[in-house]
């Protein structure tokens, strides 16, 4: 079990990684900390593998969090969740060496793919004494995929398919959507269009708004982000 603590000062969104960590097999939640200063006690009381980390935070923040981490030796892992995206931030997290970097509002699947690589990568870590020059090839990879992923689309999305989304996008301006009503709108799975949804939103060509509802999941709002049209055309030829 991947023992872990969740570091963030909202409590509903302390709330919402918490219901998320449930549904992923192999997680053992040992607590919640509202700021550093009642991180450091839940740490220097249990075994912890992974921090779940937020960074701004009322008091010390989860910078200073990471350095005195860092500073003391420990083999915790942190993923970084939090809505800074700017480039000295995300360096600044790889240069502490967490294992993964999430930016607010994100959807459950790239939560859940976070979780679920650090927890493959763990397991082969520990249950091999040693690897095999291919064995470490993969696992270096898998790491400099997330540092850098260049222009390519992530494995399982097409360009032509991409271009259908970036045009209805496009179409609906600066009007909010949900996943569900892009879905439509494109004429494709819901499973499939979250795909596309997922990684506009991880190069930062849509902004995703989590709307709070009374019951169930909150609800996720996309709209197209001001410098949407000119990151895209990294990745497609925009012939709209």
């Amino acid at each position: 079990m991947t023992k872990t603590v969740i570091v963030e000062d909202d409590p509903m969104v302390a709330e919402i990684n918490r219901r998320y960590l449930e549904q992923i097999e192999g997680i053992e939640l040992v607590g919640i900390a509202g700021s550093v200063e009642e991180a450091i006690p839940l740490l220097e009381g249990n075994k912890v593998d992974l921090i779940l980390l937020d960074i701004h935070m009322p008091g010390d923040n989860g910078w200073s969090l990471l350095s005195k981490i860092r500073g003391l030796g420990t083999e915790i892992d942190v993923i970084i969740i939090t809505a800074s995206c700017d480039k000295e931030s995300i360096k600044k997290g790889l240069r502490f060496g967490t294992v993964d970097y999430l930016i607010k509002p994100f959807e459950f699947e790239r939560f859940q793919t976070a979780l679920l690589s650090y927890r493959k990568e763990q397991m082969m870590m520990n249950d091999q004494e040693k690897l095999n020059q291919i064995d470490l090839d993969q696992f270096l990879l898998r790491k400099e995929q997330k540092i850098s992923a260049g222009y390519d689309l992530p494995k399982g999305l097409t360009k032509n398919t991409l271009c259908k989304v970036w045009k209805q996008v496009t179409e609906m301006g600066g009007t909010p959507f949900s996943t569900e009503e892009l879905a439509c709108k494109v004429g494709i799975s819901r499973v499939s269009i979250r795909k596309y949804v997922i990684f506009l939103a991880d190069i930062h060509v849509l902004e995703t708004e989590v709307v709070y509802g009374t019951i169930g999941r909150p609800v996720y709002m996309h709209r197209i982000a001001n410098e949407g049209s000119s990151i895209i055309q990294n990745y497609i030829d925009n012939n709209f």
